[in-house]
């Protein structure tokens, strides 16, 4: 998983890279609101279907565990992104573009269409496998998988707190990457035999 994680990473920061360097006033960034860039529009449209997975992994530990702290955190996560996403949904419309990140103002983005390319995702499979496992088995795979998601965010996040202009995505970007470094400290102590 880690060196999924890397080569994510690394296709990411490239993508992003290329894409930055290729756009101009003409792509259509002049139809935003004065404090928001593509990076602020990207990192909501990119954020939301990451955290949409995160919750319907979270909410998946309900009927398969009954370890209290896999419970706990994964209640803790639903509890904090749930109303994150609504966030999120209310700026894309306020700002005027749709929530779909497949669309001109996608800086991240790489031409793939696809969620996959976020860092972090996991693939049908992986989700497949989740849902098939139970007890023990599903603690273990939850709290691994879980981990690579937050990471995923927090790159995520990073991006948009250095690329970003607009304050209120900034700051719901410090949230996350704060929020979530603790709970994969958290899930890290979990996983330690």
């Amino acid at each position: 998983m880690r060196k999924r994680l890397i080569a994510a990473i690394i296709a990411a920061t490239t993508a992003l890279t290329l894409t930055a360097c290729s756009n101009d006033d003409s792509s259509g960034s002049d139809s935003l609101p004065d404090n928001v860039t593509e990076f602020d529009v990207t990192f909501a449209q990119e954020m939301i279907p990451h955290h949409e997975q995160a919750t319907e992994m979270a909410a998946l530990a309900q009927d398969r565990t009954t370890n209290p702290a896999i419970l706990d955190i994964a209640s803790r996560i639903e509890a904090a992104q749930d109303p994150e996403i609504e966030t999120m949904t209310t700026w894309l419309k306020e700002w005027g573009v749709p929530e779909d990140s497949t669309n001109e103002h996608s800086e991240m983005n790489h031409g793939q269409g696809s969620e996959s390319s976020m860092p972090g995702m996991m693939s049908e499979e992986d989700m497949s496998a989740l849902k098939d496992a139970t007890g023990t088995e599903f603690d273990q795979m939850f709290l691994e998988m879980m981990i690579e998601h937050h990471e995923g965010a927090i790159i995520m996040a990073k991006t948009e707190i250095d690329s970003g202009t607009n304050p209120d995505a900034i700051a719901l970007a410090e949230q996350i990457e704060a929020a979530q470094t603790t709970e994969i400290a958290e899930m890290e102590a979990l996983l330690a035999p």
